[in-house]
């Protein structure tokens, strides 16, 4: 390539850098709303520009490439500028061990297998006022029956609940308390 065409070519590039300069610092400002930063950004992005645009392998794309450089200015900067703190100071606890979810999870066990042994039209009842939170006559209205039978439905299924979760529970400390059987080995010496 003639090195004359080379450096008119150059000299284009360079003039169509210092064009795209409003444009940068618009786009610089609606992200920065700060008029020095917009200002230092742009700068920042059309050295960089300047810098590498031996790189620019097409020409017709100067406006993206330079977007992106004014892109990373900006990620840089707010990388940089960002406000830090010193963790080796600080003591992070969290009240939500891996116990506790556990746990969370045991009981949510537990609650879901008594519902399943409530009869059926308990179940229904149950799950659409306490868990649903549908009023008595929604219920009634959905489920097609007196809002009477929904009342008792929902009292004998949340008294047999309560039961049916203390027996849970009960069974489970039970199960903690028990000792651990010993096995006796037994040898015999001849």
């Amino acid at each position: 390539m003639n090195p004359l065409n080379l450096f008119s070519r150059d000299h284009k590039l360079k003039q169509r850098l210092e064009a795209m300069r409003p444009r940068l610092y618009r786009l610089a400002y609606s992200w920065t709303m700060n008029p020095a930063l917009a200002d230092d950004l742009t700068q920042d992005t059309l050295a960089k520009g300047l810098r590498k645009v031996g790189q620019l392998k097409k020409p017709e794309a100067l406006e993206g490439w330079l977007f992106g450089i004014l892109r990373n200015c900006w990620r840089d900067h707010y990388r940089s500028h960002r406000d830090m703190d010193e963790l080796d100071h600080e003591q992070l606890t969290d009240d939500l061990t891996p116990e506790h979810h556990h746990e969370q999870q045991h009981i949510v066990t537990k609650v879901r297998s008594a519902v399943a042994q409530l009869a059926e039209g308990q179940r229904e009842v149950l799950t659409l006022v306490d868990l649903e939170g549908f009023s008595y006559a929604e219920v009634a209205e959905s489920l097609e029956i007196p809002i009477g039978t929904v009342m008792s439905r929902l009292c004998r299924a949340r008294k047999a609940l309560a039961e049916k979760l203390l027996a849970l529970d009960t069974h489970d400390h039970a199960k903690k308390r028990e000792p651990a059987k010993k096995v006796s080995h037994i040898r015999r010496i001849i």
